[in-house]
């Protein structure tokens, strides 16, 4: 008897006539297409956002559970790679045309720090050296520099140095010239304090280092001055 599942030129003009049934599909055969039609439904998957992978849960099966959860830890693991890259820890060099970029579109939750300097001012450089080691203790924060007429043109050098703060591209604070940070006696815990302030890092410190400074001196005053008694004492004298 024929097989009428043989490949051969006369069992498919019978097939073709409806004489003999279609050709039964073997099992090898399912069990490849089942891999596509699961393939099919990874693609899908890969496709998705963290997002969309949950509105789209309750759709999928009970058998697809375990592909969904495998990519959602995927989008997850993703998600944290692109905060890592958001990791600074340096002060970066920007001009003019960088600006927009660098702080207006700095991105959601970035607190960015701009130093509008010159080289040759003795401030400017000492407050650059005390942003590297900043930028070091807090890398979620945005670091920058600029030479303060390549961003902003004829900005007066009497406002040197100049800080600007910003979060999400809005200002929100910002120290203009010479006297704002005491001079050449500014350290980088001050600088620090300034900036945690503002809000732009999230210092350890527990209070403003200025204020010890400020309290030691008063109190070098206080023992230096003479008492009541010795002034009577001077008196009678």
């Amino acid at each position: 008897m024929q097989d009428p599942n043989e490949d051969t030129e006369w069992n498919d003009i019978l097939r073709k006539k409806g004489i003999l049934p279609p050709k039964e599909t073997p099992k090898e055969d399912e069990e490849e297409e089942q891999i596509i039609q699961q393939q099919s439904i990874v693609k899908t998957y890969e496709s998705m956002t963290l997002e969309e992978l949950d509105e789209n849960e309750d759709e999928f099966s009970e058998e697809d559970e375990a592909a969904i959860e495998m990519y959602r830890q995927k989008r997850l693991a993703e998600w944290k790679a692109n905060q890592v890259k958001n990791v600074f820890g340096e002060v970066n060099e920007i001009s003019g045309q960088d600006y927009i970029q660098e702080v207006n579109k700095a991105g959601e939750g970035i607190w960015v720090v701009l130093h509008l300097y010159k080289p040759g001012i003795p401030l400017c450089t000492l407050i650059n050296q005390h942003l590297s080691g900043l930028a070091r203790k807090f890398p979620q924060t945005k670091f920058l520099k600029s030479i303060s007429t390549t961003c902003i043109p004829n900005y007066p050098d009497r406002n040197l140095p100049t800080i600007f703060v910003y979060h999400e591209g809005e200002m929100k604070a910002q120290f203009i010239g010479p006297l704002v940070f005491g001079g050449m006696n500014l350290k980088c815990d001050e600088l620090e304090w300034r900036l945690a302030e503002s809000g732009a890092v999230k210092t350890d410190l527990e209070e403003n280092p200025k204020k010890q400074i400020q309290d030691q001196l008063l109190t070098s005053i206080r023992c230096s001055m003479p008492s009541r008694k010795d002034s009577d004492e001077s008196d009678e004298d």
